[in-house]
């Protein structure tokens, strides 16, 4: 599939490139669906080319989830020290206190576990980020966001067995899952969980999309336009999400 003319300008936004990158994953995508690969790993997309080219989405994520007709969907975000997961992801933040409600919470949470089960982690253990500075603090902050929306998905999470406590202050929790507390956070929007993630090392962090009826990891960063062509990009995320993708896969560590 060569879409791209040869006159295609480095480090730019084009049209031509988003609709490459559009077509270039949908037969990535067909490829792993028949069972013709394993696993899926993407480079950067760059959404505004995407948009230019015909295609609205927010990102990878949900292009992924559309095309295989997967209704509910996660980010995990997974580095060495902390693993992440999100509730919500590439919306606004008033829109995501919006969005996020017990039955989302409960969901991502039973994603986590199955995820990290399948990973070889016998018995996860899960801590869930509050919204409000100090989870709330019993009604302080907020208008009680975190018992009605929070609470409730992780009762029922704990109910079906899972280890899951929270919500938590996202300020000190990420320290308490980098000490080794925890085996994952669940973040409640796209910032709570990337800036600790990326605060440790941009080279190291891996996405998988979970809940997809393929395996799919990427980079945890972007395009960096500013720097392309300059031969000083750092390829050790796109070399981690290619070999967590041989992981996850089925047979993965007998092909390493």
């Amino acid at each position: 599939m060569d879409l791209l003319p040869a006159s295609l300008p480095i480090g730019r936004v084009s049209a031509d490139a988003g609709r490459a990158s559009f077509a270039y994953l949908e037969k990535a995508i067909e490829l792993a669906r028949d069972g013709r690969i394993d696993a899926i790993s993407t480079a950067p997309l760059n959404k505004e080319a995407l948009r230019k080219g015909g295609h609205v989405y927010p990102g990878h994520t949900e292009i992924l989830a559309d095309l295989t007709g997967t209704k509910e969907v996660a980010m995990m975000l997974s580095s060495p020290k902390l693993k992440v997961i999100h509730v919500t992801t590439h919306v606004g933040l008033l829109d995501a206190v919006r969005m996020i409600h017990p039955e989302r919470v409960r969901n991502v949470i039973r994603m986590a576990h199955e995820t990290l089960r399948r990973a070889g982690v016998v018995a996860p253990r899960i801590a869930v980020c509050g919204i409000n500075p100090h989870a709330g603090e019993n009604g302080l902050f907020g208008y009680g966001e975190e018992e009605e929306k929070i609470v409730p998905g992780v009762e029922r999470a704990r109910e079906e067995g899972i280890d899951a406590v929270g919500p938590l202050p996202a300020d000190t929790l990420f320290f308490r899952a980098t000490r080794g507390d925890f085996d994952i956070v669940v973040a409640m929007y796209h910032d709570q969980g990337h800036g600790p993630i990326k605060v440790l090392g941009l080279e190291a962090g891996v996405n998988i999309t979970v809940g997809l009826p393929i395996i799919r990891t990427s980079v945890d960063h972007g395009t960096a336009f500013d720097i392309a062509g300059k031969g000083i990009a750092d390829e050790q995320s796109m070399k981690e999400a290619i070999r967590q993708a041989i992981e996850l896969a089925p047979g993965g560590r007998r092909s390493e």
